[in-house]
């Protein structure tokens, strides 16, 4: 049996630099980012069950956003005012996405080929999780944003602004909750995080 190379591949995803075009203060990677969409995904689709009565499977959800970048493997990560400059660019890259998410797949042995393609590519039945992803993938980048401007790089100003029209375009009650309940945080530093005297066990300091 020929080794297959799919995850020499995936493991790569930790090179592959996001925002390419702009000065980070915290540099960020695709595997980094994954993750935290992943625990985001799971997140709102636990909001989504638990608050507002949805019946998502939050396991498939955050699978699905484990997997959400992976043809950035192959592909990079075009950046956005690239990627969207017209019609026929977004057009063209979707193409390429998927040729990517294709030559993945095929990289998968012959018994876990079917269960990769739903990872791998959108399946009619995953249209509720998948929106659940892309939300998650939306928030997560207004957050870098909010960790960029406080740590006072300003250059992510103009890309806030444009994630929050993102966000108000595509908000629902799990991503309102989501904000109210877990974003203030994301502007405070460690030492109030961990001051709060509702939540404080061990304060950094001591």
């Amino acid at each position: 049996m020929l080794a297959s190379h799919l995850f020499a591949h995936l493991a790569r995803l930790r090179l592959i630099r996001r925002w390419p075009l702009m000065y980070n203060v915290q540099p960020e990677n695709v595997a980094e980012h994954s993750l935290q969409v992943a625990m985001v995904a799971h997140a709102l689709a636990l909001i989504k069950n638990h608050c507002f009565g949805g019946k998502v499977d939050a396991n498939q959800v955050a699978t699905l956003a484990l997997f959400h970048d992976a043809s950035e493997v192959l592909t990079g990560d075009l950046p956005t005012p690239v990627k969207y400059y017209n019609p026929n660019i977004a057009d063209e890259y979707k193409k390429i996405e998927a040729a990517a998410e294709q030559r993945l797949m095929a990289m998968a042995p012959d018994p876990l080929k079917p269960a990769y393609q739903g990872l791998f590519t959108s399946q009619p039945e995953d249209a509720e999780a998948r929106a659940l992803v892309k939300d998650a993938d939306t928030l997560c980048a207004y957050l870098k944003c909010l960790q960029e401007l406080n740590l006072g790089n300003h250059e992510f100003g103009p890309a806030k602004r444009r994630l929050e029209a993102m966000l108000a375009n595509r908000m629902n009650d799990a991503i309102r909750y989501f904000l109210d309940e877990f974003v203030p945080s994301f502007s405070l530093s460690l030492d109030d995080i961990n001051d709060d005297p509702e939540h404080n066990l061990v304060s950094p300091r001591q």
